[in-house]
């Protein structure tokens, strides 16, 4: 039998010894991923929880139209503020076609007509630019008139696809876009590290373009839930594939393995409930709804809902938020790509 060992071999290992194992062994990192896929997921739940379970108009902006300022339209008014616990932003209008196209620009979600007879107030709502604030404002209105003894008339000037009834179907598709498009750059970063950065962005812009093309075609063509205006939509998608690839080839960059955390946090936790797809934005807690419309998702909710229900009406502004966070990510992949874990090694010089 041979001798038990003696010195240091023999003793118990140091708090300070153990700790350099677990720190080079493959536990550190499995442990500190369950305490971040633990946090995650209460995160998860409670950013969409906060967002979208109990919806609360705060401002909303509303068109009125003719005796708005008379007794019974300042008693309607009123009624209809009290109703909702919430405040209307009232911008005047000299005629309902005026206001009608304010609707059309999204400058309004509603339109008060107020006629200097007894005639009906007319309310219109329309469904497209939100269809949690038509349903509360329509809903309101009917028992507003009741109560004030004014007599209500709604109309929804833009109502949803019959396909879409909730109008979920334009959120649904701009979450596959987000959510893809960085998940692929992640299997690009597993599957082929390989790739030179030029090389990675160019794969990044053909995946985005056959992913948005899917994504519309599956959609419009195949499951006929909403008419798509389909090049619009389909480079609207692509576009936005292609920005939140590179929102995490920029993380990669700078955090290596770690990337999937803030482009989840950012784009996930915070940019998808913000963006105004499954919940208006005048419904959604104020900041979310400031901030939701300078992100990626937000930014493509609100291009591709345009290009779907307000033809000719198309704003530059989500168009310059994903072109902007697309050109400061290459941006910072390109100037440091150097520190980007993929790529491939330099080739070495033959000697002479």
């Amino acid at each position: 039998m041979s001798e038990l060992p003696h010195g240091v071999h023999g003793r118990p290992p140091t708090r300070a010894e153990r700790w350099a194992a677990f720190r080079e062994s493959p536990f550190l990192p499995a442990t500190v991923l369950v305490l971040l896929i633990a946090a995650a997921a209460g995160l998860f739940a409670g950013s969409y929880t906060y967002a979208m379970a109990n919806p609360t108009p705060h401002t909303i902006p509303t068109a009125v139209v003719g005796a708005y300022d008379g007794e019974r339209g300042r008693r309607f008014v009123t009624g209809m503020e009290k109703a909702l616990d919430t405040s209307l932003r009232l911008h005047p209008y000299a005629t309902r076609n005026a206001a009608k196209e304010a609707v059309d620009e999204q400058k309004v979600f509603a339109v008060f007509y107020v006629p200097a007879s007894g005639s009906p107030v007319t309310v219109d709502v329309s469904g497209a630019s939100g269809a949690t604030v038509a349903q509360v404002m329509a809903e309101a209105a009917v028992k507003v008139g009741t109560a004030t003894d004014v007599p209500v008339v709604v109309h929804d000037l833009k109502p949803l696809q019959r396909g879409d009834p909730r109008g979920l179907a334009i959120f649904y598709i701009s979450l596959a876009a987000v959510i893809i498009g960085f998940v692929g750059a992640i299997q690009l970063s597993v599957h082929a590290r390989a790739l030179d950065p030029p090389e990675r962005i160019a794969v990044t812009v053909v995946y985005a373009l056959l992913g948005g093309f899917a994504i519309a075609a599956v959609v419009d063509w195949l499951l006929g839930s909403v008419d798509l205006p389909f090049v619009e939509s389909w480079l609207i998608l692509a576009l936005t594939m292609f920005t939140t690839g590179m929102v995490f080839t920029m993380f990669n960059t700078l955090m290596g393995r770690w990337a999937m955390l803030p482009t989840w946090g950012l784009m996930v936790l915070l940019g998808n409930p913000s963006s105004g797809g499954a919940v208006s934005w005048p419904l959604l807690p104020s900041p979310l709804g400031t901030i939701g419309r300078w992100l990626p998702p937000g930014a493509s909710v609100n291009a591709q809902h345009t290009a779907v229900y307000f033809a000719g009406h198309q704003h530059a502004f989500p168009f310059l938020v994903l072109a902007g966070w697309a050109a400061v990510s290459i941006a910072v992949f390109w100037i440091w790509r150097r520190r980007h874990p993929g790529g491939r090694p330099a080739p070495a010089h033959a000697s002479s």
